[in-house]
């Protein structure tokens, strides 16, 4: 009777360590942290140009905290200056431009042109980044609908030419500097010049390298913008484009600030894909916008 007295405390102490045991590794719900509550901070999608890791002035876009005007180029600034807070935000295959401690002494838009006046550390950076440098700012603020032009300063004085090449700049930038270019002219007479913006993909990150052509060539802009997205680009890169090589321009109407261009159907051929024909559209609007100065553009296959 006492053995199995003692047996019978055994088991019974031994399912009590068990019990206690299994608490211990899981705790009741009033012991467990709650999870952190996730914050989303709303913000608005803003083109920004930056250089790739190849150094071409690069399009993608980045989130902005703000909507209104100013504090949105302040902060465009940002995240284009080296060593900025905003660079962690910034995808790993781009780089900044805008040389380190580089301040912004006055800002001011009037009729759709940007003045900047930027400290004197503005001027510090290489010969090969100066010109891409100017093309990182001016197109990426006149991506934006308030702005048109830029003027830039550097300690109050016009800045009228790069500081290491001597080039000379117009006092008002637009995107009539071009963005990557190259350069294929016997005579500056008879030169055309038009911008194709090219896909490029890195990390699984898509964006638009635009490469600006000064040639001498007859053809109609439209037309040649149209063979660029269909053929290689003039550049060493990966760079690409989804557009079909049977695609057909068969007419296009342009109207003051808008172009209707319709195509045969070869336009969307060999794309399974949603997001291909997407960028079909993208490249060939990006492409016309800036080749022509025309707001809108309609395909009609």
């Amino acid at each position: 009777m006492i053995k199995n007295f003692a047996k019978r405390k055994f088991i019974i102490t031994s399912f009590a360590f068990f019990i206690f045991f299994i608490t211990l590794l899981f705790p009741s719900s009033e012991e467990i942290n709650p999870i952190s509550e996730t914050t989303y901070i709303s913000g608005y999608k803003t083109p920004i140009y930056l250089l790739n890791k190849e150094n071409y002035v690069s399009r993608t876009e980045i989130v902005t905290k703000n909507s209104e005007t100013i504090s949105k180029i302040e902060e465009l600034i940002s995240f284009l200056t080296i060593d900025s807070k905003n660079n962690i935000y910034l995808p790993n295959i781009f780089k900044p431009i805008i040389p380190k401690d580089t301040k912004v002494l006055s800002l001011d838009i009037q009729d759709k042109l940007l003045k900047i006046n930027f400290s004197k550390e503005f001027l510090n950076l290489p010969k090969d980044y100066e010109e891409k440098l100017i093309e990182s700012l001016v197109y990426t603020f006149t991506d934006l609908d308030e702005v048109d032009g830029l003027l830039i300063l550097v300690e109050g004085n016009l800045l009228e030419e790069l500081p290491n090449s001597k080039k000379k700049l117009p006092h008002i930038l637009t995107r009539d500097i071009g963005i990557n270019t190259i350069y294929n002219i016997d005579n500056i007479r008879n030169a055309t010049k038009t911008t194709t913006y090219y896909l490029a993909v890195l990390n699984d990150i898509t964006y638009y390298v635009p490469v600006t052509l000064l040639e001498n060539n007859s053809k109609d802009k439209v037309e040649i913008v149209i063979e660029r997205l269909k053929s290689n680009p003039h550049l060493e890169t990966n760079l690409m484009s989804y557009l079909n090589a049977s695609t057909e321009l068969n007419s296009y109407e342009l109207l003051e600030e808008e172009i209707k261009l319709s195509f045969n159907d070869a336009l969307y051929e060999g794309l399974n894909k949603e997001e291909m024909k997407e960028q079909v559209e993208y490249s060939i609007t990006l492409s016309l916008k800036d080749t022509l100065n025309i707001k809108n553009i309609t395909l009609v296959k």
